[in-house]
């Protein structure tokens, strides 16, 4: 099978080596390795830049759009709480699944690795 393309591999969840969809083992946790091909997943650091990221611009989005709902419509407390929370706790999940799929393919196609200082 051939590499996937970046959207569909970081939307599916897909093997970057091999295209099979076993790059997640829960909602957003690795699979330690990928169950058609072997190669290996936890050689790939992708850390916390995805969660940061997206924390901030998911919080903007949603502030902005709580401001407006509240400017135009003026709903009860409870509407912004049931409306809002919610939202905020999904779109992070799977934004935040998308985002190190694609952080994670992005790796083993470029061949990313730890930077290192050459001695002169």
């Amino acid at each position: 099978m051939a590499s996937p393309e970046l959207a569909a591999a970081a939307l599916r969840g897909l093997c970057p080596a091999c295209g099979a969809p076993t790059l997640f083992d829960g909602l957003i946790r690795f699979a330690p390795r990928c169950r058609a091909c072997g190669l290996d997943f936890g050689r790939y650091n992708v850390g916390d830049g995805p969660a940061a990221f997206l924390t901030l611009g998911i919080g903007t989005v949603v502030t902005v759009a709580a401001l407006l709902v509240e400017l135009r419509f003026s709903p009860p407390v409870f509407v912004h709480l049931l409306l809002w929370g919610p939202l905020t706790l999904v779109l992070t999940l799977f934004s935040l699944r998308a985002a190190k799929a694609a952080l994670i393919f992005l790796e083993h196609r470029n061949q990313a690795r730890e930077g290192r200082i050459e001695p002169s």
